[in-house]
């Protein structure tokens, strides 16, 4: 089985949000679609219990990297995905109920739905139903469990669990040519399920895919080896193999950038023409480049490469100036770079703007559950 998704970057800042429809009455909701957790979680000020909902003892809280987070309550209840063909509907599926969220968590959208792996799945069991008492931080109350994430509770259904695809076209939202969430540069699909090779999803790439190894079942960790600007000698990259930090990379659909260590930011940005450095620079530290100023024909393809399977090459993925420059981002007429700097320790984190320019598979299932991500040219 498979199911699509619509998808759009309109909602979420950038980010992009598909819709599901919750409960019996199969009500809709906007969820941000993120790699970089697990669980499903629903702000509780826009989705009520209703008849034939189940609460539960179980409780989850989740802090993301950039402070932001949550916590909720869980319950029992139906979860529709796919609005072309047949639907995903899933009995007793366990969602968060949000009570207790920072500011602007939930801005713009009605939840979240992380697809990273179950590792990040983490809950806590109480004593008593967690939606009555609403603890408003829960610490090491209760006892530690793991839950399935939303796609492996889908093998229930028979749907292939830790496989979907992403089809994209932009990072941040495109302004000045109608209404946001009607431009076609803002949307997007989200495939969920369907096999290894995405035969079902022909109509949305082209040519073969490139295979990059993930490295650990927690978030899609990828080992960056190299980037090269234009024809420039190859910039090589570290390797990682700490505990924390089981790789130098990971893949990650809910960063709207490319973010890199400083010492490598500053060797890709010296590897551009002289006038295009400055440009660059003018844009890492927050101030207006014009698109007019830009001519994106004379920039060159930035080639990340990433290590590929035990037997296979490695993945190498273009991308483009006009990925790594957004042209109408938030104003019509400027440009802002997707580039910035990683926080210490954090690696390299790559964003929705290498993705832009293919249809790309996350596949926990591949390679005995540590994962694959493949990357196809897109069409259109």
């Amino acid at each position: 089985m498979v199911a699509r998704i619509p998808i759009t970057n309109a909602l979420g800042g950038g980010d992009y949000t598909g819709q599901i429809q919750i409960g019996a009455d199969r009500r809709t909701m906007n969820v941000l679609l993120d790699t970089g957790s697990s669980q499903l979680a629903l702000d509780a000020r826009r989705y009520r219990l209703t008849p034939g909902d189940v609460p539960t003892k179980l409780a989850q809280e989740c802090v993301y990297d950039d402070g932001s987070g949550w916590t909720g309550a869980v319950i029992e209840t139906t979860v529709s995905a796919g609005i072309w063909g047949a639907p995903l509907v899933l009995e007793k599926a366990r969602v968060a109920l949000a009570y207790r969220s920072s500011g602007h968590m939930f801005d713009g959208i009605d939840g979240i739905l992380g697809l990273a792996y179950s590792a990040l799945d983490d809950a806590r069991e109480m004593k008593e139903v967690t939606w009555n008492i609403r603890l408003p931080h829960l610490g090491r109350k209760g006892v530690g469990r793991k839950l399935p994430p939303y796609l492996k509770q889908l093998k229930r259904l028979g749907v292939v669990s830790d496989r979907f695809g992403f089809y994209t076209r932009r990072s941040m939202v495109r302004v000045g040519h109608g209404r946001a969430a009607d431009d076609i540069m803002n949307q997007g699909v989200l495939v969920i399920g369907g096999s290894s090779d995405g035969r079902e999803s022909r109509d949305l790439f082209e040519g073969r895919f490139q295979t990059a190894r993930v490295l650990a079942q927690k978030y899609y960790n990828t080992n960056l080896k190299s980037v090269a600007v234009g024809r420039r000698a190859a910039i090589a990259v570290r390797p990682t193999h700490s505990k924390p930090l089981p790789s130098n990379s990971i893949v990650d659909s809910g960063t709207n950038g490319i973010y890199l260590p400083k010492r490598l930011l500053e060797k890709m940005v010296d590897e551009f023409a002289p006038e295009q450095q400055k440009m660059l620079r003018r844009a890492l530290h927050g101030y207006t480049v014009w698109a007019r100023d830009l001519d994106l024909a004379r920039w060159p393809d930035i080639a990340f490469v990433l290590q590929g399977r035990k037997r296979g090459p490695d993945a190498r993925l273009k991308l483009k100036a006009c990925d790594y420059w957004q042209v109408d981002a938030w104003r019509k007429g400027h440009a802002l770079t997707v580039f910035g700097k990683s926080a210490p320790g954090d690696g390299v984190i790559l964003g929705l703007p290498l993705m832009n320019g293919y249809f790309t598979i996350f596949d926990g299932e591949a390679d005995r559950g540590f994962g694959e991500v493949r990357f196809a040219r897109r069409k259109g």
